[in-house]
């Protein structure tokens, strides 16, 4: 009984972001931000974005009133070439970087899939607009290392995607507002040592062709064990924490009440597994399909080489996490 009361509040985990939970005047939350750094031939630096928006609301959300923005994003000082990937969603550049100004369905994520350069010498600082739940800043193998400040950032050692290794680094509950430093070197690799040690861990660990690591947790059993949970992009304490209060209300549940009392939550349990289910196979859908326009565009010629990679290789990554959540319900 304990564990069909376990995978009951499973269900809901899988709905509630364990991440980016800081108050804010909007329903709008950035899940994960995709950040592919590399660098350009005239040595500026080219980031690639693909950031994942979530309306939590049941309600059409069309921004807060005062203007015709929906979505804000704030670029770094000194951006320039902005490049906005998706012909369908209408937007705006503006002083400090630009605006969307088509609405978000409610309880519906909308991908924003954007680039620009930042000349050479220029300090790199980001601004989040909104609570992010995680981002990822991924440099292709051997064009260089980032450094953060203002910001803890975890070394995830290399990411595969077809042919292109990527190293990465993850940054976790960033707040709205709250801005940090990515200091990029492009003569400047990651450690030998961590490199090998995250490819050897990656082999273990492949997913339908793609490998990856987890983030830090303690030792390195831990971070294996972590890395083959599908759960592996939560905040590992806040998890463990958050199980032993389902144990405990799972015991006090079992105890206390009656047996008609917990065949009816067993089956709310079974309803919000379900929609949680169908969320998730929309969104693996939505995904596909912008894989396949980006093909499309790609094979249009309207799409730069680079550009196509890097943009492929986030939604892969996007897709890999989608999975995982996915087998909770299968396996």
């Amino acid at each position: 009984m304990i564990k069909k009361i376990t995978t009951f509040f499973l269900g809901l985990l899988l709905l509630v972001p364990f991440h980016g939970l800081a108050a804010t005047d909007t329903n709008i939350s950035i899940d994960l931000h995709y950040l592919v750094v590399s660098p350009a031939e005239d040595g500026s630096t080219n980031m690639m974005n693909m950031v994942n928006y979530t309306n939590t609301s049941s309600v059409e959300y069309k921004g807060d009133g005062k203007s015709d923005a929906v979505l804000k994003v704030t670029l770094p000082e000194n951006a320039k070439d902005l490049n906005f990937l998706d012909s369908k969603i209408a937007y705006k550049q503006v002083d400090k970087g630009f605006i969307t100004t088509t609405p978000v369905a409610a309880n519906q994520t909308t991908v924003l899939p954007y680039s620009y350069r930042i000349p050479k010498g220029k300090e790199i600082k980001l601004t989040m607009n909104y609570p992010v739940g995680m981002m990822q800043i991924l440099v292709p193998e051997g064009m260089g290392s980032v450094v953060v400040t203002g910001a803890e950032a975890t070394s995830q050692g290399l990411f595969k995607f077809d042919d292109q290794n990527y190293f990465g680094y993850s940054i976790e509950g960033l707040k709205e507002n709250q801005a940090f430093t990515l200091v990029y070197n492009k003569d400047v690799q990651p450690p030998s040592d961590e490199t090998k040690q995250s490819a050897t861990t990656t082999d273990k660990e492949s997913i339908s062709g793609v490998t990856h690591t987890a983030p830090a947790f303690h030792n390195p059993g831990h971070l294996r064990m972590w890395a083959q949970s599908p759960l592996h992009s939560f905040n590992p304490h806040i998890f463990l924490i958050i199980i032993g209060a389902i144990i405990i209300t799972g015991i006090s549940y079992f105890i206390y009440f009656k047996r008609k009392a917990r065949l009816e939550e067993e089956r709310l349990g079974a309803d919000k597994e379900e929609k949680a289910f169908k969320q998730l196979m929309a969104k693996q859908k939505a995904i596909m399909e912008k894989i396949i326009e980006l093909e499309e565009t790609f094979g249009e010629g309207n799409l730069s080489e680079g550009e196509y990679h890097a943009k492929l290789a986030a939604y892969k990554q996007h897709l890999v996490q989608v999975k995982l959540n996915l087998r909770s319900f299968i396996e």
